[in-house]
């Protein structure tokens, strides 16, 4: 049974942008990044022998313009249509974020396939804590392709003390700096994971901490910020759930990976003025 790999596009181009030089290609365009990301893509084909993929980008919001450098944002979302026509031309499933996030996407398709019987395995390569919440069992997770580093709910129990699909409680709790989330003070994560081990979610906890009937120090003041704060940290870990019901086409004949495009490589290489990792590209699809 195949194992499917669902990409965060917007990541990889982020990091690549941070951990590649700049560079411009044929026609003045910055392209460091997308060189980068053609190259990350290519060896994740080579390593992982995919069979099934798709990659899912965040929309570019352009930034105003002003006077001087480039911001990194615009520098960054000038190299997306390139990203773009990478993902193409190596046959791969391209998911565009539209209205939605990237994240939604890969939550869609990561519960989707993981009702499908013939599938053995999702992987979502990101290091988005956001995602974690996807994770079930040994069937849905997730790798840090920096450290090579596979996260099942045995990992996010031990990171975080909580279940996968309490993740968003735990952030409306503690806080997400990723996110621009500030938590509810006082709330750490051990004090949090206590918590929601015997309560599950924010709604369950006591207002009262003479109703609290679990030891956590300092047990008081975390009711009375809690207290005061409550609907904050509902609506922050309301908005922390990654949706898994977009509209999305996301079975496993959707995303069969039948090989790279000579053409439309040609073509990207071209744009980029690097075909240093043509070569290496694993299959060919030879329809085109």
């Amino acid at each position: 049974m195949p194992t499917v790999y669902l990409v965060d596009g917007t990541f990889e181009l982020f990091r690549c942008f941070h951990g590649a030089p700049r560079a411009t290609g044929p026609s003045g365009d910055e392209v460091g990044a997308a060189r980068a990301l053609f190259a990350t893509l290519v060896s994740l084909l080579t390593k992982q022998e995919i069979t099934h993929a798709a990659v899912a980008f965040d929309s570019v919001i352009a930034p105003p313009r002003t006077k001087g450098p480039p911001t990194v944002e615009a520098l960054i979302g000038s190299q997306q249509p390139f990203a773009a026509e990478i993902v193409r031309a190596l046959g791969l499933v391209l998911w565009p974020a539209g209205r939605f996030q990237a994240d939604d996407l890969l939550a869609t398709g990561a519960a989707r396939l993981a009702e499908d019987e013939l599938v053995d395995r999702v992987v979502i390569c990101t290091t988005d804590n956001d995602l974690t919440q996807c994770v079930r069992s040994q069937r849905v997770v997730l790798l840090d392709r920096i450290r090579d580093v596979i996260t099942d709910e045995s990992r996010v129990r031990a990171k975080f003390g909580v279940d996968p699909e309490q993740v968003p409680d735990l952030f409306g709790l503690i806080g997400d700096r990723s996110d621009g989330i500030a938590g509810v003070p006082g709330w750490g994560i051990a004090s949090a994971a206590a918590v929601l081990a015997r309560y599950r979610n924010i709604e369950q906890i006591p207002d009262d901490p003479e109703d609290w009937d679990v030891t956590v120090r300092g047990y008081r003041r975390l009711a009375a910020t809690l207290r005061e704060r409550r609907s904050e940290a509902l609506l922050a870990r309301d908005l922390s759930v990654r949706r898994d019901d977009l509209p999305l086409p996301a079975t496993l004949q959707d995303l069969a990976w039948d090989g790279a495009r000579r053409d439309l490589v040609s073509t990207v290489a071209a744009k980029l003025g690097d075909d240093s990792v043509v070569t290496r590209i694993p299959r060919w699809n030879h329809d085109y």
